[in-house]
């Protein structure tokens, strides 16, 4: 199972829903926590591969995703990230709410939170 940076599951199923914890840019093959380069961007292209692999653990993919949550140290990141997000999900597109933080966990610029509709097989 995924590692955490804190006292939680990294996904669980309700039934036929997956929902995976924020997902953060830090560098999978890192033995320390290090972020992805590339601002909250660049974070969240690397968060999106993260939550990508949490799914797949899950028996989820990203094509079963109906609703993300982006969260934003600073708005003015957010066009950047739009396109990120244009590169990493087809249409129909999941749903999304982007919130503005004041701080994410080890100075994340971008997180994401993901939900899938994945029936077990």
């Amino acid at each position: 199972m995924a590692a955490t940076v804190g006292p939680y599951s990294p996904w669980r199923r309700a039934g036929d829903l997956v929902v995976i914890s924020g997902q953060l840019g830090l560098l999978a093959d890192r033995e320390t926590q290090t972020m992805a380069d590339g601002g909250a961007a660049g974070q969240l292209r690397q968060a999106l591969e993260n939550a990508r692999r949490v799914l797949g653990e899950a028996g989820a993919t990203f094509d079963q995703v109906f609703k993300a949550t982006l969260f934003l140290v600073d708005m003015a990141d957010f066009a950047a990230c739009n396109e990120v997000w244009i590169e990493a999900f087809t249409v129909p597109r999941p749903t999304r709410s982007a919130v503005a933080v004041a701080e994410l966990p080890l100075g994340a610029r971008a997180e994401v939170e993901l939900w899938a509709y994945a029936p077990p097989h």
